[in-house]
């Protein structure tokens, strides 16, 4: 909806099954390389039988058959526990009404699938997204799926592939952010930075307009520009504590502010990103405590401790 070496500035995974805006189009949210892959190949027609052109105006007079639907080469991956087509949003389901009924039935049992795994588990989702394209390569719902769970699994390049098309598809800008990111997992920052400053990033929403500062900082930290990535960061959605975007750009100001040696600033905006993160989105309280020279250890006292309610002891040690 995010990089290694800055991993917490890449964009959230605003596009996961039930988060804010865009995701794979799947029936929890919108939450999901090659462009190539699952298109049909058909080669060259084999020649006529030389012995059989007396028949050639006989046979161009007859109805063609129909093209065969084609099948995916791959293995469909094992569906979750009670995983149904119902489970997609309405708009998905309708944009599947253009495959026959039983495809479209796999195809959304499988859509589904890739969002309820996209959190726990992104390479098992990555797996479904890519049975899906394989069975509906056209349907953009598809092709997101896809993109956001290639993105997640680091396969940036896939994911670049797949998240254009769905632009053209839908033609929608929601994922620009990511695309962006794409571009700093693939050692491009600088295409990250023009992405960043285009007409169709200025066109985002506010919350599209926020992960595209926070891609953007990281752009200027992987090419060292640390006070340019202060900056970038430096606007009025800061002060908003209650905005859904508030714990990962507050934690991203923090982080940048550290990095351009600003300790005491950064320490006091960790905390700021602490207070704000509620549901434990990023990692500022482990920040945080680290800040501070806190560390946390989960030990089991006793074989057999772990069945126990409560489960391991989590002991708190400073340093």
């Amino acid at each position: 909806m995010a990089e290694q070496s800055g991993g917490s500035n890449r964009p959230p995974r605003r596009d996961k099954p039930g988060g804010s805006g865009g995701g794979t189009g799947s029936g929890t949210g919108r939450g999901p390389s090659d462009a190539r892959r699952g298109q049909d190949r058909r080669g060259p027609s084999p020649r006529p039988d030389a012995s059989n052109r007396s028949d050639r105006s006989e046979r161009s007079t007859r109805t063609e058959r129909p093209a065969r639907v084609e099948r995916p080469r791959i293995q469909a991956p094992e569906l979750p526990e009670g995983i149904t087509p119902g489970l997609l949003d309405e708009d998905v389901q309708a944009e599947l009404r253009s495959l026959t009924k039983e495809n479209a039935d796999v195809v959304a049992s499988h859509l589904a699938a890739a969002a309820m795994l996209l959190d726990e588990d992104p390479e098992a989702s990555y797996q479904h997204a890519v049975y899906a394209r394989a069975r509906a390569s056209r349907v953009g719902s598809v092709r997101e799926a896809m993109g956001i769970a290639a993105y997640l699994t680091g396969r940036y390049a896939e994911s670049l592939s797949e998240l254009r098309a769905v632009r053209r598809i839908h033609g929608s800008d929601v994922h620009l952010p990511v695309m962006a990111d794409c571009q700093r997992g693939l050692g491009r920052p600088e295409r990250a930075l023009e992405m960043a400053g285009s007409p169709e990033a200025a066109g985002l929403d506010a919350a599209g307009q926020v992960e595209m500062r926070i891609v953007a900082a990281g752009a200027r930290q992987d090419l060292g520009q640390f006070a340019a990535a202060v900056l970038t960061l430096q606007c009025p959605e800061l002060r908003d504590a209650k905005a859904p975007w508030a714990p990962r750009l507050r934690y991203a100001y923090a982080e940048a502010l550290l990095l351009a040696g600003r300790d005491d600033e950064g320490r006091d905006w960790m905390s700021r990103a602490v207070d704000a993160d509620r549901d434990a989105e990023t990692e500022a309280a482990e920040r945080l405590a680290e800040l501070d020279g806190v560390s946390f250890v989960e030990t089991a006292d006793e074989a057999g401790d772990d069945d126990l309610e409560g489960g391991p002891e989590t002991k708190r040690t400073e340093t």
